[in-house]
């Protein structure tokens, strides 16, 4: 199960950090959200060289699967 519907969509990277923004809107305002935002944009910066298709697709794999397990953390709280 995906954190938003959508995320079997997500084939780029540009899309994939939308993707992840929109899931940090629906955890707790605050702090929570802000560690959260920081580290999608540390995670981007760190990949922004990335050119190989089949690490970049790894990577938005595990981004999301990484996602479902935040979301799931905060599920009840907000």
């Amino acid at each position: 199960m995906s954190p938003l519907p959508g995320a079997e969509l997500v084939r780029s990277s540009v899309q994939l950090y939308r993707y992840l923004l929109r899931c940090c809107r629906r955890l707790p305002r605050g702090p929570v959200q802000q560690h959260y935002r920081h580290a999608i944009r540390q995670s981007f910066k760190v990949h922004a060289d990335e050119d190989d298709p089949e690490r970049i697709q790894q990577i938005i794999k595990r981004a999301i699967e990484d996602a479902d397990w935040v979301m799931n953390k905060y599920k009840n709280q907000k």
